[in-house]
């Protein structure tokens, strides 16, 4: 995964849901996906699931991919020497074969069935990744989240604060 001698890191992608705002401006934070209207937010967290990072606060619309292009996620991974594990949002953003910097697990269609070595790949990388789900959801327990109705910008500074709040909380 990493480099000899490197870290892994969890990455995901998560819609913080927000009251629709009134005019065609709010369209963009409607997500087809999850059928409501929220910001999209980027996390790494450590392999025991404590948040380390949250981006900034992007339409809802926002796919794991374009966020992670955005905010340059693949150059400070390598730069760092650190290997990350995400789930199958992030395919396609490392198409270094020989060093991947980002694992995703293995894709199925119609026409290509996984073999039983892909599939138990694909279990063993959610076992691994599950940590990074405990962490969205220890930090979606902030009360004030339920009730969010602001700009991104300002989201982006509840959240990063919440972060900090978090890991205290964590760490007693």
């Amino acid at each position: 995964m990493a480099k000899q001698g490197g870290e892994v890191v969890l990455i995901d992608g998560t819609l913080i849901p927000t009251h629709r705002r009134t005019g065609k401006a709010d369209r963009r934070n409607y997500s087809g996906k999850h059928r409501r209207h929220g910001l999209h937010f980027l996390a790494l967290t450590d392999e025991k699931g404590r948040l380390i990072w949250i981006s900034a606060a992007r339409p809802g619309r926002t796919h794991d991919n374009t966020a992670a292009r955005h905010d340059h996620i693949l150059a400070h991974l390598r730069a760092a020497d650190v290997g990350a594990l995400a789930d199958l949002g992030f395919r396609g953003l490392d198409n270094d074969v020989r060093d991947p910097v980002i694992v995703t697990g293995f894709h199925a269609t119609r026409t290509h069935k996984l073999t039983p070595g892909q599939k138990e790949a694909n279990r063993v990388l959610a076992v691994g990744r599950a940590p990074v789900e405990h962490g969205f959801a220890h930090l979606k327990n902030w009360r004030v989240l339920t009730k969010l109705r602001t700009d991104p910008a300002r989201a982006t500074q509840l959240l990063r604060a919440l972060l900090v709040l978090t890991n205290l909380e964590v760490n007693r």
